[in-house]
């Protein structure tokens, strides 16, 4: 984008009030940022959803200046930017409708044509949760997946940490701008992450250190993946809630079992029994449950096991389901007049006896 629309964009993205989804929504009627600063602001209330609260700042000239600053640290530090309606800006994150207008980066990151992979969870990680995560991304190395995290203690610098081992990009979300790192002692990973990735960020250098950031970046590692990976959390925490914005992005969440004593397997165990999150219990599931395939892959014929037995609700949704190729569980449960939490245990069973499996967007398939 030209540096006028660079200045515009960044002027409307300071305004108090106005987030992501606001922004868009105004650019869209507008046809752009610079457009929309210098509309009326009798037209700008027609637009639906748009009031005084909302307008009370666009018309401040400061936040022009304050820009005018940005675009300064940008140039100094080499970043790019990308614009959400550009091809720079990541493809998977443009379908997310509260992502940023403006997202910011340092590094080398390259998200076109590749496998990315969301991985997070508690930073009081066990041992346990170190080696899986670990052996985790060791498996995946071979599909050339990009792997996402937060930067923060625990899981997410064991799964960046992981990436550089095996030599697989891997990209940071930030709850700060890229004029510091949190935490501090992860500074000295910074150059070998931006050799084999780089780092992401929709905050200024200008914005303040705060708590409520890291839930807001936690849109953005949800949005860039196509899955998001839970190796281990307590009953409550950021990584929760990743996941569920990543179900709210119709994304596929995958959770770690533990024991129902441990304090770091709690959220997991939650996010499966509520049907949050697909069971993972060892690397292999995750390419199996996304159905990727190495380049050299000859496709395996998948066999059913001879005389399965099945009973007469098992047969009724495996007919469907041969019928009609792929279908989500609740319209499965619906077409069959079978309740959602039958059908929901059905389905494990079934792909248990080699019948049925399960695919990316929560759809499922006769085999």
């Amino acid at each position: 984008m030209s540096e006028n629309d660079l200045l515009y964009t960044l002027a409307l993205q300071h305004v108090p009030n106005i987030g992501g989804v606001t922004a868009k929504k105004m650019i869209a009627h507008c046809g752009s940022a610079e457009a929309v600063i210098k509309e009326k602001k009798q037209k700008l209330l027609k637009i639906t959803g748009i009031g005084q609260y909302i307008l009370s700042e666009l018309y401040n000239k400061n936040h022009l200046k304050e820009a005018e600053k940005e675009i300064e640290f940008i140039r100094r530090n080499s970043l790019e930017v990308s614009y959400f309606q550009e091809e720079n800006y990541p493809e998977k994150l443009k379908h997310c409708i509260d992502g940023p207008i403006l997202l910011f980066q340092s590094g080398a990151i390259d998200l076109k044509q590749q496998h990315i992979m969301s991985i997070v969870g508690t930073r009081k990680i066990t041992n346990n949760g170190i080696a899986f995560c670990e052996k985790l991304v060791e498996n995946l190395a071979p599909y050339n997946p990009v792997i996402v995290s937060g930067f923060a203690y625990g899981t997410d610098i064991t799964a960046h940490r992981a990436a550089m081992k095996h030599n697989l990009q891997t990209v940071a979300c930030l709850a700060h701008g890229l004029n510091q790192i949190y935490p501090k002692v992860h500074k000295k990973y910074m150059v070998d992450m931006e050799k084999n990735g780089g780092f992401f960020s929709d905050f200024w250098s200008t914005d303040t250190f705060d708590k409520n950031n890291f839930l807001k970046r936690n849109r953005i590692i949800a949005g860039l993946s196509e899955a998001t990976i839970v190796i281990e959390s307590a009953e409550k925490g950021g990584s929760l809630v990743t996941a569920d914005i990543a179900n709210s992005y119709n994304r596929d969440v995958f959770a770690v079992p533990g024991r129902p004593t441990d304090s770091q397997s709690i959220g997991c165990n939650n996010l499966i029994k509520q049907q949050k999150a697909h069971m993972i219990t060892t690397p292999f599931d995750i390419p199996y449950l996304l159905n990727w395939q190495l380049e050299d892959d000859i496709k395996p014929a998948i066999q059913k096991q001879l005389f399965v037995e099945l009973d007469a609700d098992e047969k009724l949704v495996y007919n469907y389901l041969k019928t009609e190729n792929k279908k989500q569980l609740d319209v499965i449960a619906i077409t069959c007049a079978l309740p959602i939490y039958k059908v929901a245990s059905m389905l494990l069973t079934m792909e248990l006896k080699g019948v049925i499996r399960p695919l990316p967007g929560k759809l499922f398939e006769a085999i």
